[in-house]
């Protein structure tokens, strides 16, 4: 005499499940079909009825932030020199983006594109440069003719004991504003940082103001500091952030986000997202990222 209609349901299921068992077989691949044709029909590839089961349990949407909810185009706002009576390298402004440029024309990060752009603006073309090499989640370094260069955050910086003090309340200052610090270094010495924006998309803060109605927690994720990271959150409507993690920080992000009993959504469009992306319960990828990460999601 307890729950009788869920009895009642359960039966008529059962009625159903003999009697045709045909039609509730096809019931869920024509849903999964149909579900798919429309988001293809949006221009959003679903990889099958798997991702579109797990979707539906989301709890917290983990967002990457260059690309992702920032456009992924970004330009360089400031060029600042380190003055040769401060211990800096006697070289001025051209010297100095010729030899940026040198070594980010070997880098695919969508902050050397945007240096490259600058110095491009400036008719100033870098040469080839003779050695490099790429720091995940830190910058790179390399030699130019005889010139030793090292483009990158204050982490690179310190791993080959480059004192960045002199310049870093400048930096403080441009990261309050959200734009991303490159130091650089010359010959063992810091010569000078140049200062990158990537401006947020305008659709960024209503999609998340979305999210937040459907009663999702949304948080961000950047390799960012913590004063850029804070700048681009506060413009997109986030209030929950994690910065200054390289690819494997942002898989224990995702992992503690897990143990804790969240069914996570990653959202993310660079090669350095794609570790985060195979970890997360179901992850999304954006179609003008990197062939890696678009692998890797479940959803594009």
């Amino acid at each position: 005499g307890s729950a009788p209609l869920v009895r009642a349901f359960a039966a008529s299921v059962a009625v159903l499940i003999i009697a045709c068992p045909c039609a509730m077989g096809l019931a869920v691949p024509t849903a999964v079909m149909v579900a798919s044709g429309r988001g293809a029909a949006l221009g959003i590839l679903i990889k099958g009825g798997e991702a579109l089961q797990r979707a539906a349990d989301v709890t917290t949407v983990v967002l990457d932030k260059t690309g992702t909810v920032t456009e992924g185009r970004p330009s360089v706002t400031d060029v600042v020199l380190r003055p040769a009576n401060d211990g800096g390298a006697a070289i001025d402004e051209t010297e100095f983006l010729t030899l940026v440029a040198s070594i980010e024309a070997q880098s695919e990060h969508p902050l050397a594109e945007a240096i490259l752009r600058h110095a491009g603006e400036k008719t100033i073309r870098g040469t080839t440069a003779d050695a490099f090499q790429s720091v995940t989640g830190q910058g790179a370094l390399g030699a130019v003719g005889s010139t030793a260069v090292i483009v990158g955050n204050e982490t690179l910086m310190r791993e080959y004991a480059i004192d960045v003090s002199s310049l870093r309340p400048e930096a403080q200052r441009l990261s309050g504003d959200g734009k991303t610090s490159i130091y650089v270094a010359i010959d063992g010495r810091l010569s000078g940082l140049v200062a990158v924006a990537d401006r947020v998309r305008d659709t960024s803060r209503e999609a998340i103001a979305s999210l937040r109605e459907m009663g999702l927690e949304v948080a961000m994720l950047t390799g960012d500091d913590q004063r850029t990271a804070d700048a681009v959150a506060r413009a997109a409507g986030i209030s929950r952030v994690v910065a200054g993690v390289l690819p494997d920080g942002k898989v224990a992000e995702i992992v503690r986000l897990q143990s804790a009993g969240n069914i996570v959504a990653m959202v993310g469009d660079g090669s350095n997202d794609a570790p985060a992306l195979s970890q997360a319960d179901i992850s999304f990828g954006i179609g003008i990222g990197t062939d890696i990460a678009m692998e890797a999601a479940d959803v594009v």
